[in-house]
């Protein structure tokens, strides 16, 4: 995190009216039932090649396979950048990111297992419908060791894949807290559109920048000018669990964590409908 972060579906709508410019348009997801955000929770590993084969089989578990699900190999890494597509009915595509891996000294549940653990989740929130975007769920590699999948991922982007991405969500470290935004350096389209989906939805989000923490996988797609947003959880109180042996299962607050999927799910959703399919401004619908 910021180097110096068979399931049951549950269908969901939201009305959304606030902030955004989407009267009245109703925005459908669907989410896994808490009992297997756990489950997926719980299956951390404490060597990051482990890690890696886990998010490959938790991404079958819930869908994605064969041409859908890629292992990136990344010079350099011993282990690849996980990738899992979910095609849309155009060419715009939002990227999805978490990374897997853990420092040595921390088993890497808050950071950032809750993150990568989560993608296989909001695939599934996305999946029972037809998109207008393409989502891309990036498990990457090696940040820990300077951001070394993320920055792989970006540099082996042709100059069409990069115009094609309107926007870079990176979840990184949550479940200590409510779920926090690093206002600073988010996308002013993006972050609104996460308050639109946190009010409409009556859940908490607030902002807590990290810009003297480190850094983080939506660094690379800043470089290259793509709109990004970070979500967390972490607070002045629990920075110091990162990079620790507190850094454990009993640290993740599950109630906050099952909310931060539900503002999560939904907020993809949100930018499926909302986006403009040629630029990162929400669309005018």
């Amino acid at each position: 995190m910021f180097r110096r972060l068979a399931p049951v579906g549950i269908a969901v709508s939201i009305l959304l009216g606030f902030c955004l410019p989407v009267s009245a348009q109703r925005i459908e997801y669907s989410k896994v039932a808490p009992a297997v955000l756990e489950k997926r929770l719980n299956s951390v590993m404490d060597k990051n090649p482990d890690r890696e084969k886990v998010i490959v089989g938790l991404f079958r578990e819930a869908g994605c396979d064969q041409d859908a699900l890629n292992e990136q190999p990344v010079k350099g890494s011993r282990t690849p950048n996980v990738i899992c597509s979910l095609t849309g009915g155009s060419g715009a595509r939002v990227i999805v990111g978490a990374h897997y891996d853990k420092v040595p000294n921390s088993r890497g549940v808050i950071d950032n297992w809750t993150g990568t653990c989560l993608l296989p989740s909001l695939f599934e929130a996305l999946r029972t419908k037809p998109r207008r975007l393409t989502f891309v769920f990036a498990s990457f590699t090696d940040e820990e060791k300077g951001l070394v999948g993320s920055q792989y991922f970006v540099k082996h982007l042709t100059p069409e894949d990069r115009h094609k991405i309107r926007a870079m969500v990176n979840i990184d470290s949550l479940g200590l807290s409510d779920t926090e935004v690093w206002l600073s350096r988010a996308d002013k389209n993006l972050a609104k559109a996460a308050g639109t989906v946190a009010h409409s939805l009556h859940l908490p989000l607030t902002a807590v920048n990290v810009d003297r923490v480190g850094l983080s996988d939506s660094g690379p797609f800043l470089d290259k000018k793509i709109p990004v947003i970070d979500f967390h959880s972490l607070t002045q109180a629990t920075l110091h669990i990162l990079h620790s042996p507190q850094d454990c299962m009993q640290a993740v607050h599950l109630e906050e964590y099952e909310k931060s999927y539900e503002l999560l799910a939904a907020y993809l959703a949100v930018l499926d409908a909302t986006l403009d399919l040629n630029s990162a401004e929400p669309s005018p619908r």
